[in-house]
């Protein structure tokens, strides 16, 4: 099959052509028919995110199950799926308190020694995330996947894989954005679009995207922003501020860089909650005023992937598309076949892009 590896870190994907073997007990093997084009991946590429080659990226896929390995009874050939890298073990202290996101399912990789997933004239090729979405197949561990409905577009199912489940969820589930509460979004990518959509669902009275570039505030405030702060802005905290009077319930940070954090900080009111959704690179950190953490009662709350159970989550943000409250379509910048791969994340530096997406025949 063809796919698209990564060699070495900072040099453009090969498209390839790979084997991938059968599925051993508890995997199931997947027709790939989209793929979003996601920041974590160019954090891969591009060094920050360690992951070492050679490696298949993707992670954020829609398809259909070709194949099941022995004792897989969710998912049966021909379901249509979205993967999801919040893979889970089912078993441990997470899993079963309802956390899942966290629980991390490394256990659920094959063993050393055994056959791998995926390869070159028998030599391994690592899974983003035991994913690889790059590629027409990916073999995954069963508990990666969640079934969805057949009328749901695939190639729009596909970003609810991870931005979407990412942004929606870190506004209903980990701030649980409140009806009638303000909210400032800083980023307004795939995630910061999917944060600004959860506030709009969960009620909120003013949301407030921020960014450098106008096309990404105009495009925020069609799919639910109520006011944009951007290039023109010598202060960004200082008009979210006079905008509020005071600060938002709720500042979502979706970038992962220090600066930014420091500003959602600044932007939330006594009482108010930072959400820290963008992921910042490993050894980095972020700095707070404790007396204000303290005196003002502000929280900092982490998000990974949306704090979601995916396989209650999805299926509700694909009703939540059907019905109308979510708007995928406006998201989409571009669809791509594989060979284009380097130009989504071309286009991706330069900021051209809010959600490109990779579709197979």
């Amino acid at each position: 099959m063809k796919a698209a590896v990564m060699r070495a870190p900072n040099e453009p994907l090969t498209i390839e052509e790979i084997s991938i073997d059968k599925p051993q007990p508890g995997e199931v093997l997947v027709k790939t028919a989209a793929s979003g084009v996601c920041h974590s991946d160019l954090h891969v590429l591009d060094g920050s995110l360690p992951i070492p080659p050679p490696v298949v990226l993707g992670h954020e896929p829609a398809g259909i199950v070709e194949q099941v390995g022995e004792g897989v009874t969710y998912v049966k050939p021909g379901d249509p799926v979205i993967a999801c890298l919040s893979i889970f073990c089912g078993t441990c202290e997470y899993c079963t308190t309802g956390r899942p996101n966290i629980c991390g399912g490394l256990e659920l990789d094959r063993k050393p020694g055994e056959t791998p997933r995926l390869h070159v004239d028998g030599n391994p090729l690592y899974q983003m995330a035991q994913l690889g979405s790059y590629a027409e197949q990916m073999l995954v561990p069963e508990n990666a996947l969640v079934k969805i409905r057949e009328d749901m577009p695939l190639d729009r199912a596909a970003l609810i894989g991870c931005g979407v489940t990412t942004g929606v969820g870190a506004a209903l589930n980990t701030a649980q954005v409140e009806p009638g509460s303000t909210c400032a979004v800083i980023g307004c990518g795939g995630v910061g679009l999917s944060i600004i959509q959860g506030c709009r669902i969960a009620g909120a009275n003013r949301i407030i995207a921020v960014d450098t570039q106008e096309w990404k505030l105009d495009l925020a405030k069609r799919v639910g922003a109520t006011d944009g702060v951007g290039p023109g802005s010598d202060d960004p905290v200082a008009e979210v501020l006079e905008l509020t009077g005071g600060g938002v319930h709720y500042a979502f940070e979706a970038i992962g860089l220090k600066n930014t954090v420091s500003q959602a900080f600044g932007m939330t009111r006594k009482g108010g909650n930072v959400v820290m959704v963008g992921v910042m690179a490993v050894g980095e950190s972020a700095e707070f005023p404790g007396f204000e953490i303290v005196i003002q009662e502000k929280r900092v709350l982490g998000s990974l992937m949306g704090s979601n159970s995916f396989r209650v989550h999805m299926p509700r943000y694909v009703d939540f598309y059907l019905n109308g409250q979510l708007l995928l379509d406006e998201m989409i910048s571009a669809r791509r076949p594989l060979d284009e791969i380097n130009s989504c994340f071309d286009e991706m530096r330069k900021g051209e892009a809010a959600r490109s997406v990779v579709v197979f025949d």
